[in-house]
C-alpha cells in the first residue's frame, strides 16, 4: 500500500486515533523493510486472519483456524499456539490404534496432512516436537518433520503463503489437532549451525506483515451464540478488548517470553484462592487448554469449587451434582496481572463459570464427561495460563520491541473490526532506536499531528504569499508602463499645449482609422488599390527626445516606394508639435529601380536587417 505525502497528515490522525493504550509498544505511522520511492513508501497492512468458525478440541470446545498445506493445497484445522514458531499437523497414524474406534477421528482432529501427495513436501527427519514449555508438562513425542508450502485460511481466501515453512506430521494423542506457531524463534535440527526461519519471520522478510508482532482472544462458545477466535498478524484488533496501561517486558527465557505475574486470584464472593503472599510467574500458551497452577491455590479452588481430583485421570472431573450447584453459584474468578508479583500497574482478567465448564472425551477419557480445566504444577516451571485463560483475556505481542500487552476482552455482538498496526522499530515511522522504544504516548503523538498541520499551513500561506506577491510586482510594471506612455504623449504635446483627451483611447483603431482633428488621417489603398501611392507606416523607431515618434514608409506591392522630393524620408510629427528636425537622408531608403524587382527586394531586404 502506498502513501504519498498528501495523505501523511490524514494518517498521522488515524493513528493517533487508534492509539488508546499507552503502554503497548508501537509506531506512529505504517513499515515493511521499507521501501522508499520518492514521496511514496510501500507499507504491508496487518493480516486480519479468519476463524475456521469450527468449535474443536477433544477438551473444549475450542474455536480453530483454517491452514492450507502441501502442493495441491490440502485443507486442515489447527489450534493458535502463542509459544510454538513450527506448524504441527496430524498424520493418518494419529486415527490408529485406540483412536480408530473414535467416530470420525480424522474430522475430530482437524483432517490429515498427507505428505506423500504433495508434490512441494520436503522430508527432513524425525525429532521431538520440543517444545520447551510442553517439555515441561511432560508432553512430547515424535514427529516426522519436514518442508512444504503453508497458507492462512481456507483455499481461495487470497491468506499469505511462504514456502518451505518447517512443518511437524505427528500423531500424539495429548494434542488431538495441529498447531500454528506464532513465535518467530527459529526452527533447528541437531545443531544451531543451519535454522530454518518460522512462518512469522518469513512473512515479515517477504514484507507480508509490518512487524513480528500479533494480536489473539482463543473465543468461548458461552457468549452470545458463541465467539470465534481472533487472530492479527503484524498488528492488533481495537474492538476485541479494554485499552490498559499495562506493558511488560518479555521474559529472559527466549522460551518463556510470554510470562505474567499473577499478583492475585480471587472468587466474585471475595475469597482470595491465590493471597499476595502467594504470588508467582506464569506462562500464557495457548498450547495447552488448562491452568497448571501452583498445588497450595489449586487446594484452595478445591475448597471454593468443591472440586475432587482424579487420580486415574489426572483431571478435575464435574458430575452432574456438582455440575447444577456451580451453575446456581455462576461464581467468577478474577487474576490480577502485573510485571512484577507485587506492586506497579496491574489488569483484572474476570472469567466467569462458564469458562471453566468444559468437557473431555477420547483420548482423555474413555466415556464423554464434564471437567473443570485446572491442573496441579509440580514446580515453577510448570506454571501456564492456557486456552481456558485466553477465552477473556486479548494478548498483543511485539517480538521486536520484546514487550506485550494482556488485556480484558470486550463483549459487543457484531461489532465491526478496528484493526490497528504495530509498526517495525527499524522502520521509517517506528521512531524506535535498536528495539528498545516503548512507544510514543499519545500526547506525544497528539503533539506530532499538531505539528505537521502546522507545517502544512505555514507552507500554504507562504505559497500564497509569494502569489501574491508575484501578482503585485506584475501589476505595478503595467502600472509603470502606463505612466510612461502617458508621460511621452504628455511630453510630445509640448509643454504650453495642454493635453486633449483621446475619445478613442484604449480602443484598437485599425490603420487608417479616424482620430481627432489634432492628428492626421493616413489612407492605405484597399484591395482593389495594389499601386497605391501612400499608406500608413505599418511600424515606428525609437521616441526622440520630445517624445515623438519617427514615421516611415513601408514596403508597397512589388517594390514600389513613394518618397518626397530628393528622396529623403519624412518624419512626421503631431500636429501640435514646435520643432521639426531633419535628419540626413537614410541612404537605406531609396528607390530601387533596377528593373529587376526580385533583386532589388532582396538588397532591400538585407539593408533593413532581414
Amino acid at each position: 500500500m502506498r502513501f504519498g505525502t498528501a495523505a501523511l497528515s490524514a494518517l498521522f490522525l488515524e493513528s493517533a486515533a487508534s492509539y488508546d493504550f499507552s503502554g503497548m509498544a508501537r509506531s506512529v505511522l505504517p513499515g515493511k523493510t521499507l521501501d522508499k520511492r520518492a514521496n511514496t513508501t510501500d507499507i504491508p497492512l496487518p493480516i486480519n486472519v479468519e476463524a475456521s468458525q469450527y468449535w474443536d478440541g477433544a477438551d473444549g470446545p475450542w474455536s480453530s483456524f483454517p491452514l492450507q498445506v502441501g502442493t495441491p493445497a490440502q485443507d486442515i484445522r489447527v489450534f493458535i499456539s502463542t509459544n510454538g514458531y513450527t506448524t504441527w499437523t496430524v498424520r493418518p497414524l494419529g486415527c490408529q490404534g485406540q483412536a480408530s474406534s473414535v467416530s470420525g477421528c480424522e474430522e475430530s482432529r482437524g483432517e490429515f496432512f498427507l505428505t506423500n501427495t504433495s508434490l512441494t513436501w520436503v522430508p527432513n527427519s524425525i525429532f521431538q516436537l520440543g517444545l520447551p514449555n510442553e517439555m515441561a508438562l511432560g508432553l512430547d513425542d515424535e514427529a516426522n518433520y519436514g518442508f512444504d508450502t503453508v497458507t492462512l485460511g481456507w483455499q481461495g481466501s487470497g491468506g499469505p503463503s511462504v514456502q518451505h515453512s518447517t512443518i511437524a506430521n505427528m500423531a500424539y494423542y495429548e494434542f488431538w489437532l495441529g498447531t500454528f506457531g506464532l513465535n518467530p524463534q527459529p526452527a533447528n535440527f541437531t545443531t544451531y549451525t543451519d535454522p530454518q526461519p518460522s512462518f512469522m519471520t518469513q512473512l515479515k522478510r517477504n514484507n507480508t506483515i509490518p512487524s513480528l508482532s500479533w494480536g489473539y482472544t482463543a473465543g468461548n462458545q458461552y457468549r452470545f451464540s458463541g465467539v470465534y477466535g481472533s487472530l492479527v498478524l503484524g498488528g492488533y484488533d481495537q474492538s476485541k478488548f479494554e485499552a490498559t496501561n499495562l506493558t511488560i517486558p518479555f521474559g529472559a527465557d527466549v522460551s518463556r517470553n510470554l510470562l505474567v505475574a499473577v499478583q492475585l486470584i480471587t472468587t466474585s464472593d471475595h475469597v482470595q484462592l491465590a493471597e499476595s503472599s502467594q504470588a508467582f510467574y506464569a506462562l500464557i500458551d495457548s498450547t495447552v487448554a488448562y491452568l497448571y497452577l501452583p498445588e497450595v491455590i489449586c487446594t484452595a479452588f478445591e475448597d471454593a469449587f468443591g472440586l475432587v481430583w482424579d487420580d486415574y485421570y489426572q483431571y478435575y472431573l464435574v458430575n452432574d451434582t456438582l455440575h447444577k450447584t456451580l451453575l446456581a453459584e455462576q461464581k467468577a474468578v478474577t487474576f490480577t496481572l502485573g510485571q512484577a508479583t507485587s506492586g506497579g500497574q496491574t489488569v483484572n482478567i474476570t472469567l466467569p463459570y462458564s469458562a471453566f465448564d468444559l468437557e473431555l472425551a477420547f483420548p482423555y477419557v474413555a466415556n464423554s464427561t464434564r471437567y473443570f480445566p485446572l491442573k496441579r504444577a509440580a514446580n515453577d516451571t510448570q506454571y501456564t495460563l492456557g486456552r481456558t485463560f485466553l477465552q477473556e483475556a486479548y494478548v498483543v505481542a511485539d517480538y521486536e520491541r520484546r514487550n506485550f500487552t494482556v488485556a480484558p476482552c470486550v463483549w459487543q455482538q457484531n461489532a465491526a473490526s478496528e484493526i490497528r498496526t504495530i509498526f517495525s522499530p527499524d522502520s521509517e515511522f517506528g521512531f524506535g532506536e535498536n528495539g528498545k522504544s516503548s512507544g510514543i504516548s499519545g500526547g506525544a503523538i497528539a503533539g506530532i499531528v499538531i505539528g505537521v498541520l502546522a507545517v502544512i499551513a505555514i507552507l500554504a500561506a507562504a505559497l500564497w504569499f509569494m502569489r501574491r506577491k508575484k501578482q503585485q510586482k506584475k501589476y505595478a510594471a503595467v502600472e509603470l508602463e502606463a505612466k510612461s506612455f502617458a508621460a511621452a504623449q504628455s511630453s510630445s504635446s509640448g509643454p504650453s499645449s495642454p493635453m486633449k483627451e483621446d475619445p478613442h483611447a484604449g480602443v484598437n483603431t485599425p490603420t487608417g482609422g479616424e482620430l481627432d482633428s489634432s492628428r492626421q488621417i493616413h489612407e492605405i489603398a484597399g484591395a482593389s488599390k495594389p499601386n497605391a501611392a501612400e499608406m500608413d507606416a505599418p511600424s515606428r523607431g525609437e521616441l526622440d527626445a520630445a517624445g515623438g515618434h519617427h514615421e516611415f514608409y513601408g514596403k508597397l506591392p512589388q517594390n514600389t516606394f513613394e518618397m518626397e522630393g530628393n528622396n529623403e524620408p519624412i518624419f512626421e510629427m503631431d500636429a501640435t508639435a514646435t520643432q521639426l528636425h531633419e535628419l540626413e537622408p537614410d541612404t537605406r531608403r531609396q528607390s530601387w529601380d533596377s528593373g529587376d524587382d526580385r533583386g532589388d527586394e532582396k538588397r532591400y531586404l538585407q539593408m533593413q536587417g532581414y
